[in-house]
């Protein structure tokens, strides 16, 4: 193993609560709500400013897929065709508080969860790995102002979980 990482995750999307791509009660589900999907997803310190150049390098390499490993299962923008905008550092303000979390980049997004899903379904999703127990979310808002990323959605889903990846 060359490289190892694993914290909490949280994320909000543009698709209604239950998000679609998420497995439900262990079925697979399908395309996003509304046909194309627009999200904020967030590792603690998650490229942060205050990373030493090194560091960041590294995270970036694990994040986009060019160091291999678990990102080839786990990210979709790695096995799906994507186009990467921009990696840049930047302040971040994130907390991982269950059923609180919240996101915030300067004045170019903010994530805030409202609350637990109120469903009783178990929900898993990709990203963490659907071998690890999450929780379906409701996001207060989402919204982002950066650039060609633009967007904002209130009431929409959200989801928790940990992560380990390692490659």
């Amino acid at each position: 193993m060359s490289w190892r990482i694993r914290g909490s995750y949280f994320e909000s999307c543009n698709c209604d609560a239950i998000c679609p791509c998420r497995r439900i009660d262990g079925v697979p589900g399908g395309r996003s709500t509304h046909g194309i999907c627009t999200g904020v997803l967030s590792w603690l310190r998650y490229l942060d400013a205050r990373a030493a150049h090194d560091q960041r390098a590294a995270l970036e390499g694990i994040f986009t897929g060019r160091l291999g490993g678990d990102a080839e299962s786990h990210f979709p923008w790695v096995w799906k065709a994507s186009e990467l905008v921009a990696v840049r550092p930047v302040e971040i303000e994130v907390d991982h508080t269950r059923r609180r979390q919240r996101l915030w980049i300067r004045d170019h997004v903010s994530v805030r969860i409202r609350d637990r899903y109120e469903g009783d379904e178990t929900v898993t999703c990709v990203i963490p790995g659907h071998e690890r127990t999450g929780e379906e979310l409701v996001a207060d808002e989402i919204r982002v102002d950066d650039g060609p990323l633009e967007f904002s959605y209130r009431g929409v889903c959200g989801y928790s979980s940990t992560f380990d990846y390692s490659g």
